[in-house]
C-alpha cells in the first residue's frame, strides 16, 4: 500500500465494535485506523490520502453530531458514515442534512457498511483531487510577481496588451513579456485556460 491508498477511520468507544469493524474493512484490502474517542482522532496525524470516517453517534467526550459540526468548523473535510445503536429519525435527518454519507443502525449488515464506505471513498477521491488541484494552482499563482499579478488581473478582465500598458504606465512590449511569463508560470496554454484558473482562485488568494 502507498500513502495515497484510501484509509478508513473508525471512531467508537466500544473496543469490541472497533475490532469487528476493523476486521471487516481490512478483509476487503482497505487501510483502517481505529480510535476510542473524538479527541483521540483529532490528535492523530492523518495521512494525506482519500478516506472516510465511520463514526459512532454516542461518544464519551463529544457526541457524533457535535463532532461532525466541529470538523466542518475546523475545515476538515472527510465523508462520514454514522453507526449507532440508539438512532432515531430526527437524528439521522440532522446527520444527512449536514452531509453524512450514511446513517446505519446497529446491528447492521457488513455489506451495508462496506457499500457505504466505497461510496464515501469515491466521493472523497473527487474532493481530494479537487483540493490538490487548487493547492497547486495557489502555489503557481504565488510564484507570480506583484506586476505579473496585476497584468493577469487585467488580462482576465478582457483588456488588450496596449490597454494594459496604458493602465500600468508601461509599454505594450513589456506587457507582452509579462503576459508570456504569466502563462508559463501558471502552466496555461490559452487565454481561456488562464481565465478559468483565475476564476477558481478565491478572492482572498488573488490578493496575496
Amino acid at each position: 500500500m502507498t500513502d495515497l491508498d484510501p484509509v478508513v477511520f473508525v471512531v467508537d468507544d466500544d473496543a469490541s465494535v472497533r475490532d469487528a469493524v476493523k476486521r471487516l474493512i481490512a478483509s476487503v484490502g482497505l487501510r483502517v485506523e481505529t480510535f476510542g474517542s473524538a479527541h483521540e482522532f483529532l490528535n492523530h496525524k492523518r495521512p494525506e490520502a482519500p478516506g472516510c470516517l465511520v463514526l459512532d453517534v454516542r461518544l464519551p467526550d463529544l457526541g457524533g453530531l457535535e463532532f461532525q459540526r466541529s470538523l466542518a468548523e475546523a475545515n476538515i473535510h472527510i465523508p462520514i458514515i454514522f453507526i449507532t445503536g440508539h438512532g432515531d429519525i430526527p437524528m439521522s435527518v440532522r446527520a444527512m442534512k449536514a452531509g453524512a454519507v450514511e446513517f446505519l443502525t446497529k446491528p447492521f449488515r457488513g455489506q451495508e457498511l462496506l457499500g457505504a464506505i466505497q461510496e464515501a471513498i469515491a466521493k472523497d477521491r473527487v474532493a481530494w483531487s479537487e483540493r490538490a488541484e487548487i493547492k497547486g494552482l495557489r502555489a503557481r499563482y504565488g510564484s507570480l510577481t506583484v506586476r505579473e499579478r496585476e497584468v493577469l488581473s487585467l488580462v482576465v478582465s478582457g483588456l488588450l496588451n496596449k490597454q494594459i500598458g496604458a493602465e500600468l504606465g508601461t509599454s505594450e512590449l513589456t506587457i507582452k513579456t509579462h503576459r508570456g511569463d504569466v502563462m508559463q508560470k501558471m502552466g496555461a496554454q490559452s487565454l481561456a485556460e488562464v481565465v478559468k484558473m483565475f476564476e477558481r482562485l478565491q478572492p482572498a488568494d488573488r490578493k496575496q
